[in-house]
This record gives structure tokens, C-alpha cells and sequence, in this order.
């Protein structure tokens, strides 16, 4: 149930949806069981536009809003919420690179990053700084032309098979001023990574440590100013925060739509699950919490293109509100499914595995409150 699409953006929502039935759905499973990173899949959306969503066309990107984002990334996380939300990451850095690059960056990077021949990773949070990412200490200290960077980024979604790490580090003093945004290329010395972590979801993307040692990294590579990072890394989350809840509502649709078709076939006490009044109430009041997460999102998306004074309250409000209330129809709906839920086969508990995560990356929800209650009161 999505009003107000015109049809262009209606196009873009189906081609999205087709490519997941298609290329991702039938995968999910085997995907998940064999910690399998689908690249040939995610080049093949890069093919079709979808790893330069928001880049400008001129420089390479389909120049689309972010509204047209969260279509694409919730048709797709119907197929599989841990694809799509790897590609909203990507996208999330090929953005930072259009949009606070300089010319000479955008022309090196941005042709291998919008075919995902260059595969981007976001590096922000470390072992001792999550929630408080101004704290981050890896450091990157000036050697004439290059930064030596000496440090550790933790929980890193792509982190080994990508090529291209957009990095916040620290130039200067503490606190979010002495913090600047450097890209570090994947073949670069001293560049190293942790083991493959074993998660609880999200198992077709790997998360590693990144660790820097030493790495000299060319001033060249320095997006906007020293001491612009902070503000840069931050502006990046917005839109990360719409996508990941973007992506939530697709994982949360799927659950939904397969308690439907399971209640439909299932009988006991010689009726059909869908018979029992109960059990319609469930259901409405999920399809009641997937309509209102979807028509709020769709209007912080367009805050957020808008480049509306409130769209980062608006964001943070999204992603909690979406992420918690798409977590609670997905464990809903493997609780309709019974025993037969608990079973991998079904693909509900992949769902609700994957979808815990959410509630905790770009910002957990506890911060959103956090964010949402400064700009309340300092409005006041």
C-alpha cells in the first residue's frame, strides 16, 4: 500500500521488486546458511542503476531522490534485507564521494563505485566509540603529502571484500573538530582486517575489524576540509537511517506476506488460520503498523530531499519508529507461523534475525531518542 507515487516512481518500485523475486529471493536461504556475499548479484543491480541512486548524472549516478531510494531498498529487502542493506551502505559512500568530493575525486572513484566494480564500505564506529562516535581515536597523523593512519574501526559491513574504505579519523583535537573523512583504497600497506564475525543475522555481507598500521593514505584522498568529517560522516547517516528503515519495512512485508499464505493453507479445530477473528485482528493491526511506518518514512524521505531544517529529527524519528515497529510484525509473524516459524526453511526467523540488527546500526534507537528529544527541547 504505497499512495501518492507518480509513475516514474511507481517504474522504479516494480523493476526494484522484479530484480528481487528474480536475482535475490530464490538465493536468500543458501545465502544466509553459507555466509555467501552476493557481489555478481550486487553488480547486477549496479547494472540497472541501483549503486548510484542519489550520485548526480552527471557524475555517473541516476540522479534520484531519496524517496526513490527507500522504494528500491524496501522492494529489494523483501527478497533479502542483508543485500539490500549492504547496497544502501555502498550507496551511502558513493554519495559522501559525489557530494563532498572533489572534482579529480569524483572522476578517480565514482565510475567504479556507480558499477560496483569499486566496492565501498563505511568505517565509523570502533571497539571503544559506537554510540559516541566524536570519541573515535584512530589516528591519521601528516607526513608532507600523505596521512599515517594508527587504529582500529570495529562491526565494518563489507570490510576485506570491498575496495574502497571511507574513513573517519582524527587530524586534530578531541571531539568532533579535530575529526576529517579520508578514503583508503584497498590494496593500501598496512590495511588489515579481523576475522570474519559470526552474527546472529545479516550472514550474506561480512563484518570485520579494519585495522590501519601504518597506512599512508595521499592527502589527495581527503574529502572536504580537515575537521569536516564529523559533519560529513553525520549528513552520510541521514540517509543511511531512512535506508535501513527502508529496508526493515521489505523484511517485515515478506514476513508478513508468508504468515498470510501460511494461514491461508493451515487448518485447526477444522478452520483455516485466516478464520479465526483473533488472529485477523493480529494481522490488521500489522498491516495497520507497516502502512503508517511506510507513509512516515515516505515524508522524512522527502524532508530530507528537501533539505528541510527538520529532516534529521525527522530521519532519527523514522528509523526508530520503522526499525522497532518492522521488528515487531516480523516476530509477529513467525509466532503465526508456530513451530513451523523456528524453522530456517520458512524464512521467517531469517527475517527476524536479520532485522534485530537494524535496530542497533546508524545510530541505535536509544540515540534517536536522543536526537529527537535535543531537537524538541532546543526548540523550546
Amino acid at each position: 500500500m504505497q499512495f501518492g507515487l507518480d509513475e516514474d516512481q511507481t517504474a522504479i518500485r516494480d523493476m526494484a521488486a522484479a530484480f528481487a523475486a528474480d536475482h535475490i529471493a530464490p538465493h536468500a536461504l543458501e545465502w544466509d546458511e553459507t555466509k555467501t556475499f552476493p557481489v555478481a548479484t550486487l553488480r547486477e543491480a549496479a547494472g540497472l542503476g541501483m549503486a548510484g541512486i542519489y550520485v548526480r548524472e552527471e557524475s555517473g549516478g541516476t540522479g534520484m531522490g531519496r524517496i526513490e531510494a527507500a522504494l528500491i531498498f524496501e522492494a529489494l529487502a523483501i527478497g533479502c534485507p542483508t543485500v539490500a542493506a549492504f547496497l544502501s551502505i555502498h550507496n551511502m559512500c558513493a554519495w559522501m564521494v559525489d557530494a563532498y568530493g572533489s572534482d579529480e575525486q569524483r572522476a578517480r572513484f565514482l565510475p567504479g563505485l556507480t558499477t560496483m566494480d569499486t566496492i565501498a564500505s563505511y568505517c565509523l564506529t570502533e571497539p571503544g566509540s559506537g554510540s559516541d562516535a566524536a570519541a573515535l581515536r584512530t589516528r591519521a597523523e601528516r607526513d608532507g603529502d600523505h596521512y599515517v593512519l594508527h587504529g582500529e574501526k570495529q562491526f565494518i559491513s563489507g570490510a576485506g571484500a570491498a575496495d574502497l574504505y571511507v574513513c573517519m579519523v582524527r587530524t586534530g583535537e578531541a571531539g568532533p573538530k579535530g575529526i576529517s573523512t579520508v578514503l583508503v583504497e584497498g590494496d593500501t600497506p598496512g590495511l588489515s582486517f579481523g576475522a570474519n564475525e559470526r552474527k546472529m543475522g545479516w550472514n550474506a555481507q561480512p563484518t570485520r575489524a579494519v585495522r590501519f598500521d601504518g597506512c599512508r593514505v595521499p592527502v589527495a584522498n581527503r574529502l572536504g576540509a580537515e575537521g569536516e568529517g564529523f559533519r560529513i560522516a553525520m549528513s552520510g547517516l541521514d540517509g543511511g537511517r531512512i535506508n535501513i528503515a527502508a529496508c526493515s519495512l521489505g523484511g517485515a512485508q515478506s514476513a508478513l506476506d508468508k504468515a498470510l499464505a501460511y494461514m491461508g493453507d493451515r487448518r485447526a479445530f477444522g478452520a483455516k488460520l485466516t478464520d479465526f477473528q483473533a488472529l485477523q485482528f493480529r494481522l490488521a493491526d500489522m498491516q495497520t503498523a507497516l502502512t503508517v511506518s511506510r507513509t512516515f518514512l515516505h515524508h522524512a524521505a522527502r524532508a530530507l530531499d528537501a533539505k528541510s531544517p527538520e529532516a534529521t529529527q525527522l530521519c532519527a524519528m523514522a528509523k526508530r519508529h520503522v526499525t522497532d515497529a518492522a521488528f515487531e510484525v516480523a516476530n509477529q509473524a513467525l509466532q503465526l507461523h508456530g513451530g513451523y516459524g523456528y524453522l530456517a526453511e520458512y524464512g521467517v526467523e531469517k527475517i527476524v534475525r536479520d532485522l534485530r540488527v537494524h535496530q542497533i546500526l546508524e545510530g541505535t534507537n536509544e540515540i534517536m531518542r536522543v536526537i529527537v528529544a535535543r531537537a524538541l527541547i532546543g526548540g523550546r
